[in-house]
């Protein structure tokens, strides 16, 4: 199928009963793993999971802790799993939201949520750099709303003195769609979608954690 986006509002609430078995399964092993010390955690759902971190990035120490169908509320919940005295925060979360896996699907809600999601990540390493990438763009029907959340997310960045990733001029085609040479279902990344995420992603994560060791 090209497009999610048709299916999922519609059946959410079934889907998030059906993905939380996996969802658990996937937490429960990072509660069962040795804290990951001094690496670059990767932050989020799906699209994050999908990532292999370590391969993309491998001049740094790495973790990926994104879990599939995750929403910020859910993120929220397990940060104790998570985040351990990193060298650096990459986080990428809300997109569920907006579909209806999270507590909300109000644009302001959202951001709310991350807000105080950033505050306790914060909170649990205070000296490690943490990078808040925009939300990537889905379908055309989602497109005033991520562009509305992602101006909300800037602020949020620059009011907790994190670095904002905008990937939107990158990976969104003109009508506020994600481009076709990078997904194959409209909302998930493929090859070409990770490298251009990368991309994006490697100086500015690079520049936080150069300014880190020189503060």
């Amino acid at each position: 199928m090209r497009n999610l986006d048709r299916i999922l509002p519609p059946v959410a609430p079934a889907l998030r009963q059906i993905m939380w078995r996996v969802k658990e399964d996937r937490r429960a092993t990072f509660e069962a793993l040795p804290p990951a010390v001094g690496r670059v955690v990767f932050l989020g759902d799906s699209i994050t999971e999908g990532g292999m971190w370590e391969e993309w990035f491998p001049e740094l120490r790495t973790a990926n802790r994104g879990v599939g169908g995750d929403a910020v509320r859910d993120v929220l919940g397990r940060l104790h799993s998570a985040i351990h005295e990193p060298a650096a925060v990459s986080l990428m979360v809300g997109t569920n939201d907006l579909h209806g896996l999270g507590r909300s699907s109000n644009v302001v809600d959202v951001a709310a949520q991350t807000r105080e999601l950033v505050g306790l990540i914060q909170q649990k390493a205070p000296s490690a750099p943490l990078l808040i990438n925009s939300v990537l763009p889905r379908s055309p029907h989602f497109a005033e709303r991520i562009r509305a959340l992602n101006d909300r997310y800037r602020t949020v960045a620059d009011q907790a003195q994190a670095t904002y990733v905008d990937l939107w001029p990158t990976m969104a085609q003109s009508d506020g769609s994600l481009r076709r040479a990078f997904t194959r279902d409209g909302i998930h990344l493929n090859a070409a979608g990770y490298q251009a995420w990368v991309d994006v992603l490697r100086p500015a994560l690079h520049g936080s954690i150069g300014s880190a060791i020189r503060s």
